[in-house]
């Protein structure tokens, strides 16, 4: 018995020995491989990573052939052992039987065990014949291994197939080339494509200043007027909301995100709407002559506040969306009060106020309703900040200003008012997204506006959620993605605008040039235009006309300049007036009381741009034409006063803000493609270099190539440009 166990373990280290080294060959087996398809480069290729799939798949067939073997030949020693020790019993109790019945079946038992025992030899040996175990452990191992790598092509088949969702996509390849799986250019034929070189197709995570999604409204001009439309966040395919030949804007969201309250002059006046977007029905909140504006919902759904000119004022009102009452006037004060917000938990309202000589934000509160507890939030007297927007916690408030030269977003503690606020990011007009996490904003650039999302609570980086078109404006973020119906049936539809203008051209002369075209009924020194501008400056000042109610371009400073008109101090030597592509108005329109015209000033990037404001015929001040102005003009009259600060400083901004109503000109230039002109370096000292009074119309056009519309270069002189010699050549 001792012997028999020895072989068994003896047996049993063998097997462990040969399984090491079964393991051992088979890894290095499969390394050799590996490397060697590497240095054949063939790991690159298509073919070639199936072939190394179909080596690995045989070499851990072979392993795990091995390892079953090794495994049944330890089965079968430890079978072997239990048989043994089971005999080893059998004999002794078959032994000690016998003692007990004696010697008289001693010789019958011997017969009888040698009997049984040649039967059971000759059964052991019969079996042997019968068949080899080993083969049926090839035959097991052989099926086993056909299909695991049946199992493993599947696998890898699936895997490689472009119809399945996230998975590698191969892009076609032409002309038999080899697919080079990672763009290794080093060994891939020129006209092969790299395998990862096309995005995969798969759902792009939003980045986390944009996971709450939601949906984003806004307001696009085009073609003179203003629309609502909205996107949700995530895509990057805009509906329109509001589709009228008026203009709509100031859009704001209900706390529900079902309904959107809005500003509009679709009734003739500026007045406040709301839209339900569910049942795509539309009510009218205000009914009145004067301005109604910027309207803001109330944390309960239950009331609007807004801004509204009555009394030649302007102060910020509320009332209940279901009509049970009146209108309530909630700041009282001489100074112009617009731009409400209110607070989350209903008891205070942000707006902008003039009333401490500044554009500044206040805080208005429910539990101390008087006019003289109003507290002044910003109190900054460089800085004319706007549109204020409540954190959805309540505890700050983010607002925009033109900072030194930029627009930025700011955001400050409510209930902390002496510390300062901070510059949260570039941008115009702030809203909150829905879980306080981050702002959007309007960002411009020289062609389009992005709407920018910026982190606030956490670490990130800023986020484009969609690019509109360029000077959009008023976006609001609400939680609640946009009705189904709504985006399935793509909005309101496209508007049906005609072109503001055509110009129709006369064929140029033989030298290539064109024209000068008269300005009918402009009184002006030289009413002359380039032949390619002047339809748009008509189509102009009809529409001035239309809704200021008198013909302010009908008499204009300056138009077209003979090439030999010597310049004014002050004045370019290059100027756009010689191109027969810029107008003047009338600059004395800026002296009277109430002046026709107010000029508000913009300092943009390092230069000074105006804007100008015309005053509304005065039979049309009750609220059909215009709107009341929220921005200090600039009294330029003060320099020749006896004022040495505004000596210095070319002017200073006027104590109040006129009362009437006024259209942006400037605005409507820019619609017809005339473009304000910053002011000269020197426009502090020099009253020529301001240039409030210009606007030009380049069409893209550089002052030189706008020249040879009209003249040959030998005819432009001095002002040609001279030919710089080549080196050399003396």
């Amino acid at each position: 018995m001792l012997v028999r166990t020895y072989r068994i373990a003896d047996k049993l280290g063998i097997v462990i020995l040969k399984s090491s080294t079964a393991l051992s060959q088979t890894l290095l087996e499969g390394t050799h491989m590996v490397v060697s398809a590497f240095r054949r480069g063939t790991f690159g290729t298509v073919g070639g990573l199936f072939a190394i799939l179909s080596l690995i798949v045989r070499t851990v067939a072979s392993f795990i052939r091995r390892v079953m073997l090794a495994i049944w030949s330890v089965l079968r020693l430890i079978s072997g052992f239990i048989l043994m020790v089971g005999g080893a019993i059998t004999s002794l109790l078959v032994r000690g039987t016998g003692r007990v019945s004696g010697q008289v079946g001693q010789s019958a038992g011997s017969t009888a065990g040698s009997i049984m025992a040649r039967r059971a030899a000759r059964a052991e040996m019969d079996s042997g014949l019968a068949e080899d175990p080993l083969r049926v452990q090839n035959r097991l191992l052989s099926v086993l291994s056909v299909i695991l790598l049946a199992g493993l092509i599947g696998v890898v088949l699936w895997a490689t197939n472009p119809a399945n969702t996230g998975s590698l996509s191969l892009p076609p390849n032409s002309g038999g080339s080899t697919i080079n799986l990672f763009a290794d250019t080093t060994a891939t034929p020129s006209n092969a494509q790299p395998l990862l070189a096309s995005p995969v197709p798969t759902v792009t995570p939003l980045p986390a200043v944009l996971e709450v999604r939601g949906s984003l409204a806004y307001v696009a001009r085009e073609q003179a007027q203003t629309d609502i439309w909205a996107v949700g966040v995530g895509s990057r395919t805009p509906i329109r909301l509001t589709n009228d030949p008026a203009d709509d804007r100031d859009p704001a969201w209900s706390p529900d995100g079902r309904k959107l309250a809005y500003a509009s002059r679709r009734s003739g006046n500026w007045d406040i709407y709301v839209y339900d977007l569910v049942t795509g029905g539309t009510t009218q909140m205000t009914v009145d002559l004067g301005y109604q504006g910027a309207p803001q919902w109330s944390p309960d759904g239950l009331w609007l506040v807004y801004e509204s000119y009555q009394g030649n004022n302007l102060d910020v009102y509320v009332m209940p969306v279901d009509f049970s009452q009146q209108p309530q006037r909630v700041t009282d004060n001489p100074a112009p009060d617009f731009s409400p917000s209110w607070s989350p938990d209903g008891r205070r309202i942000a707006f902008v106020s003039w009333r401490d000589g500044n554009q500044d934000i206040y805080l208005f509160t429910l539990d101390d309703p008087r006019d003289a507890a109003v507290i002044n939030v910003t109190n900054t007297p460089t800085r004319q900040e706007d549109y204020p927007a409540w954190s959805p916690d309540g505890d700050v408030l983010a607002f925009s200003a033109l900072d030194e030269g930029l627009e930025k977003i700011f955001v400050k503690q409510v209930d902390n008012l002496q510390a300062p606020a901070q510059v949260l990011s570039r941008g115009r007009q702030p809203a909150w997204s829905p879980d306080g996490a981050s702002l959007v904003s309007a960002v411009d650039s020289l062609d389009s506006t992005q709407l920018i999302a910026e982190p606030f609570a956490e670490s990130g980086v800023s986020t484009a959620i969609v690019q509109v078109p360029q000077g959009s404006s008023d976006p609001v973020w609400t939680g609640t993605p946009l009705p189904a119906t709504l985006v399935n049936s793509g909005g309101l539809g496209p508007a049906v605008l005609e072109s503001l203008y055509i110009e129709q051209l006369s064929p140029p002369n033989a030298d290539g040039l064109y024209g000068l075209m008269s300005l009918p009924g402009v009184e002006v020194e030289g009413p002359y235009l380039n032949d390619r501008v002047n339809d748009s400056f008509d189509a102009l000042r009809e529409r001035v006309f239309e809704v200021a109610g008198w013909d302010f371009l009908g008499q204009l400073g300056d138009a077209w300049w003979d090439i030999d008109r010597p310049q004014q101090p002050g004045e370019d030597r290059y100027n756009w007036h010689k191109t027969g592509r810029a107008f003047a108005v009338n600059r004395n329109l800026i002296v009277g009381f109430p002046s026709p015209i107010e000029v508000v000033r913009e300092d943009i990037g390092i230069d000074t741009y105006w804007r100008v404001y015309i005053r509304v015929v005065d039979d049309r001040q009750a609220g059909q034409l215009g709107e009341p102005l929220r921005r200090m003009p600039w009294d330029f009259v003060s320099r020749s006063q006896g004022d040495v600060e505004a000596y210095d400083q070319g002017g200073r901004l006027k104590t109040e803000i006129p009362t009437g109503y006024y259209v942006d000109f400037t605005q409507l230039a820019q619609d017809y493609g005339w473009l304000r002109v910053p002011a000269g370096l020197d426009w502090r000292a020099n009253i020529n270099a301001v240039n409030y009074w210009l606007f030009i119309k380049t069409d893209g056009l550089s002052w030189l190539n706008a020249m040879l519309d009209l003249y040959q270069v030998s005819q432009l002189g001095g002002l040609a440009p001279t030919a710089v010699p080549e080196p050399g050549t003396g």
